[in-house]
């Protein structure tokens, strides 16, 4: 078995030049696409564009909606301070707001 050696630089690029020949020669061979397979493969992309744009709006409807629903709830659970509240009332307000933190932490 010989031992190897090194290709020089001329050998080097000649074999890059026929392996660029080769891959011309390969893309030359593949016959051109028709104008109706084109223009079908635009329609089928603008289809498929216009599917994410829906699926994107309604996700993003979706968020927003389920952000002011948090939002009212917050609102809605925030105990309402009024000046002429009873210690028991108080006292109310305080254990429910201590049974909703240990509820959100189960």
């Amino acid at each position: 078995m010989p031992p190897f050696s090194q290709p020089t630089f001329q050998e080097r690029t000649q074999m890059a030049a026929k392996a660029k020949q080769a891959a011309l020669k390969k893309l030359k061979a593949k016959p051109p696409l028709s104008p109706e397979v084109i223009a079908e493969r635009k329609a089928a992309q603008l289809a498929r564009e216009q599917k994410q744009a829906i699926a994107r709006e309604e996700k993003r409807a979706a968020f927003e909606q389920l952000k002011a629903e948090r939002k009212a709830a917050k609102e809605q659970a925030k105990p309402k301070l009024a000046l002429g509240l009873t210690e028991t009332e108080k006292k109310a307000a305080r254990d429910a707001r201590y049974a909703e933190r240990k509820k959100r932490r189960k």
